[in-house]
């Protein structure tokens, strides 16, 4: 089976007439907002679970202050 040969000016990238972006930048600039939308993905899901936490303590009433209440004397 022969092989086809490939030639680079034929896999140019994106060409939008005055300039033309590589497909290598392209696939660069994909996969660093990827993984930046996926570390970005873990921070806001690890702050939502501590704001459940916290507002879960609140209101299970541990972090109150003890009220003193004055003692009721006669009837």
């Amino acid at each position: 089976m022969p092989s086809v040969p490939i030639d680079p000016s034929t896999n140019v990238g994106l060409d939008f007439g005055i300039f033309t972006i590589p497909q290598s930048l392209v696939l660069q600039i994909g996969t660093a907002s990827m993984l930046a939308a996926l570390v970005a993905q873990e921070a806001a899901i690890q702050t939502m679970e501590a704001m459940g936490e916290a507002s879960e303590e609140l209101f299970r009433g541990e972090r109150l202050p003890i009220l003193d209440f004055p003692e009721q004397t006669g009837k």
